[in-house]
């Protein structure tokens, strides 16, 4: 954060390290009550306002063995990757290479292939493209990212086309291939191009951050962990296609027999493959910045990183029908918003065990949440933590402008 706005020192909670505006230190205590000084599991939590730093705390460690979070800690965030993904494509939508209204086959001409020459690219951000199912696979299949690309864009359109369900994993392959038809490059390598390095971040990767990176990945722990470490029995997964349909569909898009397996181990293998839809690693901080951008009509800075008009199309609800997996989210372009008159404003994504990145436009708000949990006893904790807390933020941020930001640095990177 800019050192030259602390006026005041004044000490956060025990156990959390970084700094905050003290217009914040709600929030920033109910962080410390779920983080703060925890052997095993730790998280962090940014916020920008006005495309400032206000925010910028950690607490708890990045793996089992105790060592301590920092600000250069980053953690996979699930389905928050889809955001990020997302922002990809409209920073090329931004230069004229791609339009929301158009059929994807206009630019991934093998797309067209079993009925879908006119399905948009507006329907496939929203999740209503009729591909939520994962095509048939083994684990090591799905690792494959450009296999995966190349069987969704053969793939025939399931009887949801049209209708919002949300593909899990495979909007990423989908985001995934209609970026290299248009540009010719990886997922990962966007990343890089058109978010981390544009934005002067280096906590934004796809996958396990490479070498000579300052970004060190937290380690997966927690019960779910532990259980990956197990083969679930076929006769389990067998259950699944004799489920109803309704059921059914929503499982088919997170699971294929034998998938718990890419989590095992010290170096658990969904981080060496790109996963757009799921494995992207980020920092709190990094995530923040990303979504200040869409919190201020596209500024980053003092400096254009998407235009006005395209942060007006993000903005934008592209279906109010209720999801019919998750039941709940009104889709955007590639993000989410909640559709409850006291939910949280704004707009962004949220992963598995409650990672996520916001944006609110009305009052210029960002915000990155991270943590390296997945445990089962803390599930229901984690998955929904952000909206109260985004409650607490939104409210902080209708006060008065920062007068003195409260720090603390022992532990600190």
């Amino acid at each position: 954060m800019n050192a030259s706005r602390i006026d005041t020192a004044v000490e956060l909670p025990a156990g959390v390290s970084g700094s905050a505006d003290p217009r914040f230190a709600t929030a920033v205590k109910v962080f410390a009550r779920v983080f703060a000084g925890r052997t095993g599991n730790g998280g962090a939590l940014a916020v920008y306002q006005h495309g400032e730093p206000v925010v910028e705390v950690w607490g708890g460690s990045a793996d089992a063995t105790g060592t301590p979070w920092t600000v250069d800690t980053g953690a996979m965030i699930y389905s928050a990757s889809k955001g990020v993904s997302a922002t990809v494509l409209h920073r090329l939508a931004d230069r004229g290479m791609l339009d929301y209204a158009a059929p994807v086959a206009e630019y991934w001409p093998e797309f067209a292939a079993n009925g879908k020459a006119a399905i948009t690219v507006e329907q496939l951000l929203s999740h209503r493209a009729g591909l939520s199912a994962l095509p048939a696979a083994t684990p090591a299949e799905v690792l494959d990212h450009e296999l995966m690309q190349a069987r969704l864009a053969a793939a025939k359109p399931d009887h949801l086309l049209g209708v919002p369900i949300y593909h899990a994993l495979t909007i990423g392959w989908l985001m995934a291939g209609l970026a290299r038809a248009l540009t010719g490059r990886s997922m990962a390598e966007l990343y890089r191009s058109e978010v981390a390095d544009p934005l002067g971040v280096d906590g934004i990767h796809l996958g396990r951050p490479p070498a000579g990176s300052r970004t060190r990945a937290a380690d997966l722990v927690g019960s779910l962990k532990v259980l990956s470490e197990r083969t679930i029995p076929s006769q389990v997964s067998a259950l699944t296609a004799r489920l109803p349909r309704s059921v059914r569909a929503p499982i088919n898009s997170i699971y294929v027999p034998g998938l718990e397996s890419i989590f095992r181990g010290e170096h658990p293998t969904i981080l060496d493959t790109a996963l757009p839809a799921g494995n992207g690693v980020a920092t709190a901080p990094a995530l923040a910045k990303m979504y200040s951008a869409l919190a201020c009509d596209g500024y980053v800075d003092g400096h254009r990183y998407l235009s006005s008009a395209t942060i007006k199309e993000l903005e934008r609800i592209r279906t109010y029908q209720l999801d019919r997996a998750l039941l709940v989210p009104f889709w955007h372009l590639g993000y989410h918003s909640f559709p409850s008159p006291r939910a949280p404003r704004g707009y962004g994504h949220m992963g598995a065990f409650g990672s996520m990145g916001w944006a609110d436009p009305h009052s210029g708000v960002s915000v990155g949440f991270v943590h390296n949990r997945m445990s089962l006893g803390w599930s229901a904790i984690d998955q929904t933590f952000m909206v109260p807390l985004l409650h607490l933020v939104l409210s902080a941020a209708r006060r008065t402008e920062p007068a003195v930001i409260a720090t603390r640095t022992a532990g600190a990177a």
